[in-house]
């Protein structure tokens, strides 16, 4: 997949050298302050947070496992995500709308090459079909930058920013439904301060999703599968 530009890696040094450059940092970190120690400075969110920080210290993990049970399965690069155990080492806050600038086949076919360096949790085709390549609770290479990165859900949508027909009914309604999943399990409110666009990132290069982007009858949709009962079974 080639975007506006071409991805951008993470914002930090080693964010995109490997899948545990940045967290082999932090608990190396708190290995050295002790458990006693580092509870005198922090707080007990704080604390639980660093426990998963230490090494050695992961959740169990299928691969293949979806986070969404409409999505198909195919597998990014490791090197263009980083291994993590969220929300319980970083909140997850936000989701960020992209558009891949290229068809399906190449950008699976982008996120599995690991010079690619970068990646996204789903991809939303325009017929609704829902393809993930990273667990939620691992960080992809998405944003452009690391801290939204780490407190972040990247969902892709297939086609052209400049190109309004890309942006189908039924690409709409299986994101919203995908979205308001992630905003159901992380308690993430369906709201444009916590649902934005890449462009709005902080430092972003990008202008996806673009002007052509429904934001009203998106976030709308969100709401409103929000507000539904999840299917079970």
């Amino acid at each position: 997949m080639v975007r506006e530009g071409g991805k951008t890696r993470d914002a930090a040094p080693g964010e995109a050298t490997g899948k545990g450059s940045g967290r082999t940092r932090r608990a190396v970190l708190f290995g050295g302050l002790g458990v006693l120690a580092t509870a005198a400075v922090l707080g007990q969110d704080e604390l639980r947070r660093a426990w998963w920080l230490l090494p050695g210290v992961s959740k169990p993990r299928k691969e293949g496992e979806l986070d969404y049970a409409a999505a198909s399965w195919t597998a990014a690069s490791p090197a263009n995500w980083r291994l993590a155990d969220r929300p319980d080492d970083y909140r997850v806050d936000r989701i960020v709308v992209h558009v891949t600038q290229g068809g399906f086949e190449s950008s699976v076919d982008a996120f599995k090459n690991p010079w690619h360096k970068a990646s996204a949790h789903y991809i939303v085709r325009q017929d609704g079909h829902v393809e993930q390549m990273v667990r939620e609770l691992d960080v992809a290479f998405h944003a452009g930058n690391r801290s939204m990165n780490e407190r972040s859900v990247g969902i892709e949508h297939v086609g052209f920013v400049d190109r309004p027909q890309d942006f189908t009914d039924a690409m709409y309604a299986a994101s919203a439904e995908l979205a308001a999943d992630v905003c159901r399990r992380y308690d993430i409110p369906a709201d444009r301060e916590h649902i934005v666009g890449h462009s709005e990132v902080p430092g972003a290069d990008h202008t996806d999703p673009g002007r052509h982007w429904d934001w009203n009858r998106y976030v709308r949709m969100v709401g409103e599968a929000l507000a539904r009962k999840p299917a079970t079974g």
